[in-house]
């Protein structure tokens, strides 16, 4: 059956395939399915080319896809690889990590070590020494989520 299909659709099943794959790249997040489908269009260019020859029949056209795809992938990953640029801000995407050295105010006492502290309009929780709702509080690292903080 597969043999069947391969033969009636012959060198378009790949730029269907391929542009198929395409689309799922614009849809897709990240940079995926671009090297399968370039592999897909690569197969199907080189079947039209060749034609129904003696070597470039469905078999060795699957393993052509499988293998052209094994090289896009690593050449593709190279070349987004050695596009990795240095961020201006590399705590960006780190809210915890952007506040350590800030002075905030305690919104809930510390009590066992626990408590809460106003950061901007949101609440955050804190650990740090027992001290009463008011206290100003500097921020010198995040722990899970948990601000970490002493008597400023």
């Amino acid at each position: 059956m597969l043999e069947r299909l391969f033969a009636e659709l012959g060198p378009w099943n790949w730029i269907v395939l391929g542009l198929i794959l395409m689309i799922f790249e614009v849809a897709a997040p990240g940079i995926f399915f671009l090297w399968f489908g370039i592999a897909a269009l690569i197969v199907g260019g080189l079947a039209i080319l060749f034609g129904e020859t003696s070597w470039m029949h469905w078999q060795i056209q699957v393993i052509l896809f499988l293998v052209l795809s094994v090289i896009a992938v690593f050449i593709g990953r190279r070349l987004i690889g050695a596009t990795d640029v240095e961020s201006d801000e590399p705590l960006l995407n780190r809210r915890g990590e952007q506040l350590i050295g800030q002075v905030v105010t305690l919104e809930e006492a510390t009590i066992n070590g626990r408590g809460r502290a106003r950061v901007g309009d949101s609440l955050w929780r804190v650990t740090g020494p027992d001290l009463p709702a008011g206290t100003r509080v500097r921020i010198t690292g995040i722990d899970r989520g948990t601000l970490v903080v002493e008597a400023a």
